[in-house]
Protein backbone atom coordinates (compact mmCIF):
# COMPACT_ATOMS: atom_id res chain seq x y z
CA UNK A 1 0.00 0.00 0.00
CA UNK A 2 2.93 2.62 1.04
CA UNK A 3 4.70 1.98 -1.87
CA UNK A 4 1.85 1.94 -4.29
CA UNK A 5 0.79 5.27 -3.20
CA UNK A 6 4.50 6.29 -3.28
CA UNK A 7 4.36 5.49 -6.55
CA UNK A 8 1.88 7.11 -7.61
CA UNK A 9 3.04 10.48 -6.14
CA UNK A 10 5.86 10.67 -7.69
CA UNK A 11 4.62 9.61 -10.84
CA UNK A 12 1.76 12.02 -10.87
CA UNK A 13 2.30 14.69 -13.82
CA UNK A 14 0.90 17.21 -12.13
CA UNK A 15 2.88 16.98 -8.95
CA UNK A 16 5.79 16.35 -10.55
CA UNK A 17 5.39 19.46 -12.98
CA UNK A 18 4.96 21.38 -9.99
CA UNK A 19 7.60 20.40 -8.35
CA UNK A 20 10.48 20.41 -11.40
CA UNK A 21 8.71 23.88 -12.50
CA UNK A 22 9.77 25.30 -8.59
CA UNK A 23 13.23 23.87 -8.43
CA UNK A 24 14.22 24.91 -12.32
CA UNK A 25 12.64 28.60 -12.38
CA UNK A 26 14.30 29.27 -9.02
CA UNK A 27 17.95 27.53 -10.62
CA UNK A 28 17.35 30.03 -13.33
CA UNK A 29 16.64 33.06 -11.46
CA UNK A 30 19.82 31.91 -9.36
CA UNK A 31 22.17 31.50 -12.19
CA UNK A 32 21.04 34.35 -13.97
CA UNK A 33 21.85 36.48 -10.69
CA UNK A 34 25.76 34.80 -10.40
CA UNK A 35 26.30 35.70 -14.43
CA UNK A 36 25.36 39.14 -13.83
CA UNK A 37 22.10 39.03 -16.13
CA UNK A 38 19.82 39.86 -13.25
CA UNK A 39 20.89 43.14 -10.98
CA UNK A 40 20.82 43.37 -7.73
CA UNK A 41 17.61 45.26 -7.79
CA UNK A 42 15.92 43.01 -10.37
CA UNK A 43 14.86 40.82 -7.17
CA UNK A 44 13.36 43.41 -5.72
CA UNK A 45 11.31 44.63 -8.74
CA UNK A 46 10.12 41.41 -9.45
CA UNK A 47 8.85 40.85 -6.18
CA UNK A 48 6.50 43.91 -5.97
CA UNK A 49 5.49 43.04 -9.45
CA UNK A 50 4.51 39.79 -7.77
CA UNK A 51 2.83 41.40 -4.59
CA UNK A 52 0.89 43.81 -5.95
CA UNK A 53 -0.27 42.53 -9.49
CA UNK A 54 0.09 39.09 -9.92
CA UNK A 55 -1.23 37.77 -6.66
CA UNK A 56 -3.69 40.17 -6.18
CA UNK A 57 -5.32 38.81 -9.21
CA UNK A 58 -4.30 35.02 -8.53
CA UNK A 59 -6.55 35.39 -4.94
CA UNK A 60 -9.24 37.31 -6.65
CA UNK A 61 -9.77 34.93 -9.45
CA UNK A 62 -9.81 32.01 -7.07
CA UNK A 63 -13.17 32.89 -5.86
CA UNK A 64 -14.31 33.12 -9.13
CA UNK A 65 -16.05 29.69 -8.61
CA UNK A 66 -19.68 27.93 -7.44
CA UNK A 67 -19.97 27.70 -4.10
CA UNK A 68 -21.69 24.71 -2.48
CA UNK A 69 -22.30 23.14 1.41
CA UNK A 70 -18.48 21.18 1.18
CA UNK A 71 -16.62 23.80 0.04
CA UNK A 72 -17.99 26.22 2.58
CA UNK A 73 -17.50 24.15 5.17
CA UNK A 74 -13.74 23.77 4.22
CA UNK A 75 -13.52 27.28 3.75
CA UNK A 76 -14.41 28.18 7.40
CA UNK A 77 -12.33 25.72 9.27
CA UNK A 78 -9.70 26.64 7.49
CA UNK A 79 -10.49 30.36 8.92
CA UNK A 80 -10.85 29.01 11.97
CA UNK A 81 -7.61 27.54 11.95
CA UNK A 82 -5.29 29.97 9.96
CA UNK A 83 -6.39 32.11 13.03
CA UNK A 84 -5.85 29.70 15.71
CA UNK A 85 -2.50 27.87 14.41
CA UNK A 86 -1.07 31.43 15.26
CA UNK A 87 -2.19 31.40 18.80
CA UNK A 88 -0.57 28.37 19.18
CA UNK A 89 2.67 29.05 17.28
CA UNK A 90 2.50 31.93 19.75
CA UNK A 91 2.59 29.80 22.84
CA UNK A 92 4.74 27.40 21.51
CA UNK A 93 7.75 29.16 20.07
CA UNK A 94 8.53 30.56 23.61
CA UNK A 95 9.68 27.36 25.21
CA UNK A 96 11.15 26.39 21.53
CA UNK A 97 14.25 28.85 22.12
CA UNK A 98 13.93 29.89 25.77
CA UNK A 99 18.02 28.89 25.53
CA UNK A 100 18.23 32.21 23.36
CA UNK A 101 17.77 35.25 25.38
CA UNK A 102 16.40 38.92 24.81
CA UNK A 103 16.65 40.48 20.92
CA UNK A 104 17.57 36.78 19.70
CA UNK A 105 14.69 35.08 21.26
CA UNK A 106 12.24 37.88 20.26
CA UNK A 107 13.31 37.47 15.74
CA UNK A 108 13.87 33.52 16.46
CA UNK A 109 10.32 33.80 17.29
CA UNK A 110 8.41 36.03 14.93
CA UNK A 111 10.92 34.15 12.19
CA UNK A 112 9.59 31.39 12.53
CA UNK A 113 5.75 32.33 13.56
CA UNK A 114 5.60 33.79 9.86
CA UNK A 115 6.60 32.55 6.80
CA UNK A 116 6.11 33.70 3.74
CA UNK A 117 2.88 32.40 2.90
CA UNK A 118 2.33 34.78 0.27
CA UNK A 119 5.22 35.29 -1.42
CA UNK A 120 6.29 31.98 -1.48
CA UNK A 121 3.55 29.80 -0.52
CA UNK A 122 0.59 30.45 -2.58
CA UNK A 123 2.31 29.99 -6.22
CA UNK A 124 3.53 26.42 -5.13
CA UNK A 125 -0.34 25.84 -3.63
CA UNK A 126 -1.71 27.32 -6.96
CA UNK A 127 0.51 24.88 -8.89
CA UNK A 128 0.04 21.69 -7.05
CA UNK A 129 -3.78 22.37 -6.19
CA UNK A 130 -4.92 25.16 -8.52
CA UNK A 131 -8.01 27.07 -8.18
CA UNK A 132 -9.22 25.64 -5.27
CA UNK A 133 -5.92 25.30 -2.75
CA UNK A 134 -5.39 29.46 -3.76
CA UNK A 135 -9.16 30.01 -2.37
CA UNK A 136 -8.00 28.04 0.86
CA UNK A 137 -4.82 29.16 1.20
CA UNK A 138 -5.95 32.70 0.64
CA UNK A 139 -8.49 32.32 3.05
CA UNK A 140 -5.71 30.57 5.34
CA UNK A 141 -3.65 33.97 4.99
CA UNK A 142 -6.72 36.26 6.89
CA UNK A 143 -5.19 35.16 10.52
CA UNK A 144 -1.85 35.51 9.09
CA UNK A 145 -1.93 39.34 8.00
CA UNK A 146 -3.75 40.21 11.38
CA UNK A 147 -1.22 38.66 13.38
CA UNK A 148 1.69 39.67 10.97
CA UNK A 149 0.86 43.29 11.06
CA UNK A 150 -0.29 43.48 14.74
CA UNK A 151 1.82 40.73 17.19
CA UNK A 152 4.71 40.54 15.08
CA UNK A 153 5.06 44.25 14.70
CA UNK A 154 4.61 44.77 18.22
CA UNK A 155 7.30 42.17 18.91
CA UNK A 156 10.01 43.67 17.18
CA UNK A 157 9.30 47.09 17.80
CA UNK A 158 8.65 46.95 21.18
CA UNK A 159 5.79 50.07 20.51
CA UNK A 160 2.31 49.64 20.46
CA UNK A 161 0.18 48.66 17.05
CA UNK A 162 0.36 52.16 15.08
CA UNK A 163 -1.88 53.50 12.41
CA UNK A 164 0.18 52.69 9.40
CA UNK A 165 0.03 49.35 10.64
CA UNK A 166 -3.32 48.89 10.21
CA UNK A 167 -3.62 50.36 6.94
CA UNK A 168 -0.92 48.34 5.27
CA UNK A 169 -3.26 45.36 6.61
CA UNK A 170 -6.37 46.46 5.10
CA UNK A 171 -5.31 48.13 2.18
CA UNK A 172 -2.53 45.97 1.00
CA UNK A 173 -3.72 44.96 -2.98
CA UNK A 174 -3.64 41.29 -1.75
CA UNK A 175 -5.86 41.82 1.04
CA UNK A 176 -8.18 43.76 -0.67
CA UNK A 177 -8.96 41.36 -3.80
CA UNK A 178 -9.38 38.50 -0.91
CA UNK A 179 -11.75 40.30 0.81
CA UNK A 180 -13.57 41.11 -2.21
CA UNK A 181 -13.11 37.96 -4.08
CA UNK A 182 -14.52 36.19 -1.19
CA UNK A 183 -17.55 38.78 -0.45
CA UNK A 184 -18.76 37.56 -4.05
CA UNK A 185 -17.96 34.16 -3.73
CA UNK A 186 -19.89 33.73 -0.38
CA UNK A 187 -22.95 36.16 -1.75
CA UNK A 188 -22.94 34.76 -4.97
CA UNK A 189 -26.72 33.17 -4.60
CA UNK A 190 -28.15 36.78 -3.07
CA UNK A 191 -26.49 39.17 -5.68
CA UNK A 192 -28.89 40.21 -9.19
CA UNK A 193 -28.70 36.96 -11.30
CA UNK A 194 -27.94 36.98 -15.40
CA UNK A 195 -28.25 34.23 -17.28
CA UNK A 196 -24.67 33.39 -19.59
CA UNK A 197 -23.81 31.03 -22.38
CA UNK A 198 -21.43 28.25 -21.42
CA UNK A 199 -19.78 25.28 -23.18
CA UNK A 200 -22.38 22.85 -22.08
CA UNK A 201 -25.27 25.12 -22.40
CA UNK A 202 -26.74 28.10 -20.22
CA UNK A 203 -26.36 29.18 -16.50
CA UNK A 204 -27.33 31.79 -13.91
CA UNK A 205 -24.79 33.44 -11.74
CA UNK A 206 -24.23 36.94 -9.87
CA UNK A 207 -23.66 39.54 -12.23
CA UNK A 208 -20.04 39.56 -10.52
CA UNK A 209 -18.90 36.57 -11.35
CA UNK A 210 -17.21 37.77 -14.29
CA UNK A 211 -15.52 34.82 -15.15
CA UNK A 212 -18.96 33.97 -16.71
CA UNK A 213 -20.59 37.85 -17.25
CA UNK A 214 -17.52 39.52 -18.23
CA UNK A 215 -14.90 37.26 -19.56
CA UNK A 216 -13.22 39.85 -21.97
CA UNK A 217 -12.48 41.25 -18.30
CA UNK A 218 -11.80 38.14 -16.99
CA UNK A 219 -8.94 36.98 -19.64
CA UNK A 220 -6.22 40.10 -18.85
CA UNK A 221 -6.89 39.35 -14.75
CA UNK A 222 -6.09 35.70 -15.68
CA UNK A 223 -2.74 36.18 -17.91
CA UNK A 224 -1.79 38.45 -14.98
CA UNK A 225 -2.48 35.83 -12.35
CA UNK A 226 -0.05 32.77 -14.54
CA UNK A 227 2.45 35.77 -13.86
CA UNK A 228 2.41 34.73 -9.57
CA UNK A 229 4.34 31.75 -10.17
CA UNK A 230 7.42 32.18 -12.47
CA UNK A 231 8.13 35.80 -11.31
CA UNK A 232 7.85 34.95 -7.22
CA UNK A 233 10.18 31.74 -7.82
CA UNK A 234 12.79 34.14 -10.09
CA UNK A 235 13.02 36.65 -7.13
CA UNK A 236 13.70 33.81 -5.12
CA UNK A 237 16.62 32.73 -6.91
CA UNK A 238 17.77 35.87 -7.62
CA UNK A 239 17.57 36.94 -4.12
CA UNK A 240 19.34 33.31 -2.89
CA UNK A 241 22.19 34.63 -5.66
CA UNK A 242 23.36 37.98 -4.07
CA UNK A 243 24.06 35.71 -0.32
CA UNK A 244 26.98 33.95 0.28
CA UNK A 245 25.91 30.71 1.48
CA UNK A 246 29.28 29.96 3.30
CA UNK A 247 28.67 32.66 5.80
CA UNK A 248 25.16 31.77 6.16
CA UNK A 249 26.18 28.02 6.46
CA UNK A 250 28.57 28.75 9.36
CA UNK A 251 25.62 29.85 11.89
CA UNK A 252 24.31 27.10 13.83
CA UNK A 253 21.30 29.10 15.05
CA UNK A 254 20.27 29.93 11.72
CA UNK A 255 20.43 25.84 10.71
CA UNK A 256 18.58 25.22 14.41
CA UNK A 257 15.95 27.84 12.84
CA UNK A 258 15.12 26.60 9.53
CA UNK A 259 14.65 23.04 10.85
CA UNK A 260 12.18 23.88 13.32
CA UNK A 261 10.59 26.86 10.37
CA UNK A 262 10.64 23.89 7.98
CA UNK A 263 10.02 20.78 9.26
CA UNK A 264 9.07 21.16 12.83
CA UNK A 265 6.19 23.65 12.03
CA UNK A 266 4.45 21.20 9.47
CA UNK A 267 4.27 18.51 11.70
CA UNK A 268 2.59 20.99 14.60
CA UNK A 269 -0.02 21.51 11.90
CA UNK A 270 -0.03 18.18 10.67
CA UNK A 271 -0.68 16.59 14.15
CA UNK A 272 -3.48 18.95 15.20
CA UNK A 273 -5.07 18.53 12.06
CA UNK A 274 -5.10 14.85 11.73
CA UNK A 275 -6.55 15.24 15.67
CA UNK A 276 -9.18 17.64 14.60
CA UNK A 277 -10.16 16.02 11.39
CA UNK A 278 -10.51 12.27 12.91
CA UNK A 279 -12.29 13.49 15.93
CA UNK A 280 -14.97 15.94 13.34
CA UNK A 281 -14.44 18.94 15.72
CA UNK A 282 -12.46 20.51 12.94
CA UNK A 283 -12.28 18.39 9.74
CA UNK A 284 -10.48 19.53 6.73
CA UNK A 285 -9.88 17.50 3.43
CA UNK A 286 -7.10 16.58 1.82
CA UNK A 287 -6.07 19.64 -0.07
CA UNK A 288 -6.84 21.44 2.62
CA UNK A 289 -4.08 20.17 4.31
CA UNK A 290 -2.06 20.24 1.80
CA UNK A 291 -2.58 23.87 1.63
CA UNK A 292 -1.96 24.64 5.04
CA UNK A 293 1.03 22.41 5.24
CA UNK A 294 2.67 24.38 2.06
CA UNK A 295 2.27 27.32 3.54
CA UNK A 296 3.37 26.48 6.86
CA UNK A 297 6.72 25.15 5.35
CA UNK A 298 7.85 28.45 4.04
CA UNK A 299 10.71 29.99 4.72
CA UNK A 300 11.29 33.58 6.60
CA UNK A 301 8.30 36.16 5.33
CA UNK A 302 10.09 39.52 3.95
CA UNK A 303 8.14 41.68 6.15
CA UNK A 304 9.32 39.52 9.79
CA UNK A 305 12.72 40.01 8.33
CA UNK A 306 12.92 43.63 7.39
CA UNK A 307 10.82 44.00 11.00
CA UNK A 308 14.25 42.82 12.39
CA UNK A 309 16.41 45.15 10.29
CA UNK A 310 14.45 48.53 10.61
CA UNK A 311 14.40 48.02 14.27
CA UNK A 312 17.91 46.57 14.42
CA UNK A 313 16.52 42.93 16.35
CA UNK A 314 19.74 40.76 15.10
CA UNK A 315 19.39 41.20 11.16
CA UNK A 316 22.49 39.26 10.81
CA UNK A 317 20.39 36.17 12.52
CA UNK A 318 17.83 37.31 10.43
CA UNK A 319 18.88 37.49 6.57
CA UNK A 320 21.46 33.96 7.11
CA UNK A 321 18.00 32.76 8.62
CA UNK A 322 16.54 33.64 5.50
CA UNK A 323 19.34 32.05 2.94
CA UNK A 324 19.22 28.65 4.96
CA UNK A 325 15.35 28.11 5.66
CA UNK A 326 14.72 29.18 1.43
CA UNK A 327 16.84 26.66 0.59
CA UNK A 328 15.40 23.96 3.09
CA UNK A 329 11.81 25.25 1.59
CA UNK A 330 12.99 24.13 -1.91
CA UNK A 331 14.66 20.83 -0.78
CA UNK A 332 11.74 20.34 1.72
CA UNK A 333 8.81 20.90 -0.53
CA UNK A 334 8.49 17.67 -2.99
CA UNK A 335 9.06 15.91 0.30
CA UNK A 336 6.16 17.23 1.78
CA UNK A 337 4.40 16.73 -1.26
CA UNK A 338 4.69 13.13 -1.31
CA UNK A 339 3.83 12.86 2.36
CA UNK A 340 0.11 14.79 2.47
CA UNK A 341 -0.33 12.27 -0.60
CA UNK A 342 0.65 9.21 1.69
CA UNK A 343 -1.00 10.86 4.94
CA UNK A 344 -4.55 10.95 2.65
CA UNK A 345 -3.99 6.79 2.15
CA UNK A 346 -4.97 6.84 6.15
CA UNK A 347 -8.86 7.71 4.73
CA UNK A 348 -8.20 10.41 8.03
CA UNK A 349 -8.68 13.36 5.27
Amino acid sequence: MFLDILNTTLTDMTILSAISSTIFIILLGFYCRKKGIFTDQFGKILSKVVLTVALPFLAFKAFMQDIDPASLAEGRNVLIWGIAIYIIMILISKPLFMKFRGDKQDTLRVLTIFGSTTFFGIPIVGAIYGAEGVLYASIFNIGYRIFLYSYGYIKMSGLRMEMKNIKTMFLNPIVIATFLGLFIWLVQDFLPQMTVATETGTATVAFLRIDLTAPWLFKPMTYLAGLASPLAWLAIGSTLGEVSFKKAAASKTSWFYSFAKIILVPVINIVFLMILTSTGILPVSLVGLGTIVVMMATPTATVAAAYAISFDKDALLASNASLLSTIAAVVMMPIWIVIINLLGSLSIF
